[in-house]
């Protein structure tokens, strides 16, 4: 799909098709995923994007996790497990770990999670300062992308786990299988036509602790001029750019 794509013959909301300019643009967005669930609001960004004033965005106005969301089949390509699946495993020689990892039913807002590997970018030094973290964000990108086209590529020759960037190995079926800021984040990505690598963070409240309230991560946005966008929205405009393709 093209990237100057036609939005208005789409039939999309307006409010989705300023979120689908701001992400071409490489501008950051917020995304609620849906009341009930978290009802959480993300910072979110495509990877290939970010840069290290981002990353320190992200840290002191949303105070969440930083991590990227990965296409599915990419995932899949690259190798990359759930997490989960990893400590699974791993009970078998340390039989200590089978009361801590996740079995079905232990999350209160989801069937299981999308986590995958925290990983650094070889060329990191500690991986944590802003600009490392940008380096490995952009690079996780990168791969995406060069996987996408074609490139026969080797995901752990530019990157080492354990690391300080977590990523997310968003569900096959997308939005239509999990309504996780990972799945919508790459459905996001799809209808915009960007590579889809997308990091979300977390919104917090600085008084509370807890996720920062929908109507105040609302005013956020409008006060930092950036595009709120819920995820019933995106699961509409994902089933037109389903029937598009």
């Amino acid at each position: 799909m093209s990237d100057n794509m036609d939005s208005d013959t789409k039939g999309y909301s307006e409010n989705i098709q300023r979120a689908i300019t701001a992400l071409q643009n490489d501008e950051m967005i917020l995304l609620f995923d849906l009341e009930g669930r978290e009802a959480e609001t993300d910072f979110t960004i495509a990877a290939k994007a970010v840069t290290p004033a981002d990353v320190r965005w992200m840290r002191k106005d949303a105070g969440g996790l930083m991590c990227v969301a990965l296409d599915p089949d990419v995932s899949e390509q690259l190798g990359l497990p759930f997490i989960a699946d990893i400590m699974r495993d791993a009970t078998q020689r340390n039989t200590s770990l089978e009361k801590i990892v996740e079995k079905g039913g232990d999350l209160k807002y989801d069937s299981r999670s999308s986590f995958s590997i925290w990983v650094n970018h070889r060329d990191t030094r500690t991986g944590i300062p802003d600009n490392d973290r940008a380096l490995t964000i952009n690079k996780l990108g990168e791969i995406v992308d060069r996987t996408l086209n074609g490139e026969d590529v080797h995901f752990g020759s530019e990157f080492r786990t354990p690391g300080h960037v977590a990523t997310l190995r968003a569900a096959k079926g997308l939005v239509h299988e999990r309504m996780g800021q990972t799945e919508l984040s790459i459905a996001l990505a799809k209808i915009a036509g960007i590579t889809p690598a997308m990091v979300v963070c977390e919104m917090l409240d600085d008084q509370n602790g807890r996720a920062l309230a929908k109507d105040d991560a609302k005013q956020y946005g409008k006060d930092h001029n950036l595009v709120f966008v819920e995820g019933e929205e995106v699961v509409e405009a994902y089933d037109i750019w389903l029937s598009s393709q």
